[in-house]
């Protein structure tokens, strides 16, 4: 995996002096977990990074996979945790302090119960509504108010079956749905990385 440090520049060649944005998608590393609902966040890092034509490099001291590069002229670094999900706020808190990263520039994707498949949220701030990952990143970094991806994967409809549910690899139609939502949140990602995210969210809650 390389790791990118751009000159990030505008339409008239002027270098930008936008502070570093860091966009974390949550999952569990290894081949096993990389097709399964729970790593919904990974697969949208994966999604930006495809489209940016970059890859990522294991950075072993900050417990996460890392790149760097320009999207929409911003410079942003794309992580994807080493940790598994219930230690998420380790590489966070690592990455946070290492890069400096500001309290408003981070943007968290991960999946979300309470979604269907397809469905997708933008939100800032909130409680963790039960998921493990925030729940460790809350406790590490000392504060929820930075801005989250809800990727819906949908509920299986009894809470003892949550967890093979998570776990589990969603059936073809719900794979392209998930994947069109996060289509469709790339397509949101300027407005969020200029501030708007009023419009970024209504972009969003409008399912087409």
């Amino acid at each position: 995996m390389i790791l990118l440090k751009p000159v990030t520049r505008n339409k008239t060649g002027s270098v930008l002096t936008q502070d570093l944005f860091l966009i974390a998608g949550l999952g569990n590393p290894g081949s096993k977990y990389s097709k399964t609902r729970h790593n919904a966040g990974f697969w949208f890092i994966n999604t930006l990074a495809n489209k940016a034509g970059v890859s990522s490099r294991e950075q072993g001291k900050l417990h996460a996979q890392t790149v760097r590069t320009s999207l929409s002229g911003r410079d942003c670094l794309l992580m994807q945790p080493t940790t598994f999900m219930n230690e998420s706020g380790i590489a966070l808190r690592s990455v946070v302090d290492y890069y400096k990263i500001k309290p408003g520039n981070m943007l968290v994707a991960y999946d979300e119960l309470d979604l269907e498949p397809g469905d997708i949220r933008l939100k800032q701030g909130g409680g963790h509504g039960g998921h493990n990952g925030l729940r460790d990143i809350f406790r590490h970094l000392g504060r929820q108010d930075f801005l989250r991806l809800r990727i819906g994967i949908g509920h299986p409809g009894q809470k003892d079956r949550v967890t093979p549910w998570v776990l589990g690899r969603p059936t073809l139609d719900q794979e392209i749905e998930i994947q069109r939502s996060l289509e469709q949140a790339e397509l949101a990602l300027p407005a969020i990385l200029e501030g708007r995210v009023n419009e970024a969210m209504t972009q969003l809650h409008t399912r087409s």
